[in-house]
């Protein structure tokens, strides 16, 4: 949205209307690219047992934007050092990423990986996840990234509620049978 305060009347107005429950719309086939639904267009979990169990690694970057005085205040924040309580949470994200994302599997992380770092601006997040299985950690990674930069609002919110969370994205992954991926290249 944009920097425009909105009254909730306003907000209102403009709301689409409800779409109802979905016995209400009938279900289309999805393209089979979309792995996580069947020919029937219903949400599944993807078998994986056919993959091979190979190295996998993702990175993924977020940014909390905050203010000049909200910067200076970090190194005196009465609940502790908010860049390390971020790292630590977003390494505990990690580990619990299948149960909060209904798709997917609960993967064994040989690595788990967050650095916080005060730039111009704010704090920039990357999370490294890591395995050795069938399947990849790009998600384990962004939740990473997203619970760290969540709990640096959280640890400094009491001086800004205007705290701004950016660009939460995959930076690259490696491994299984798509091969490397790295952001801004095709």
């Amino acid at each position: 949205m944009d920097d425009v305060d909105y009254t909730s009347e306003q907000l209102m107005d403009d709301a689409p209307e409800p779409l109802g429950n979905d016995a209400d719309f009938p279900r289309s086939p999805v393209p089979l690219h979309l792995s996580h639904y069947d020919q029937a267009g219903e949400a599944q979990m993807v078998d994986v047992s056919d993959k091979l169990a190979t190295r996998r690694e993702a990175v993924a970057s977020a940014f909390v934007e905050l203010s000049d005085t909200v910067l200076e205040a970090l190194p005196r924040n009465p609940k502790g050092n908010p860049l390390e309580v971020a790292r630590f949470a977003g390494i505990q994200a990690a580990k619990q990423t299948s149960t909060l994302i209904p798709m997917c599997h609960q993967i064994a992380l040989s690595l788990v990986d967050v650095q916080t770092k005060i730039v111009e601006g704010g704090v920039a997040i990357e999370a490294t996840a890591a395995t050795v299985a069938g399947t990849g950690v790009e998600m384990e990674a962004m939740v990473a990234a997203s619970i760290a930069a969540l709990t640096v609002y959280d640890m400094t919110k009491a001086l800004d509620k205007g705290i701004r969370i950016r660009e939460v994205v995959l930076m690259r992954k490696t491994g299984g049978k798509s091969g490397e991926y790295r952001r801004g290249s095709l």
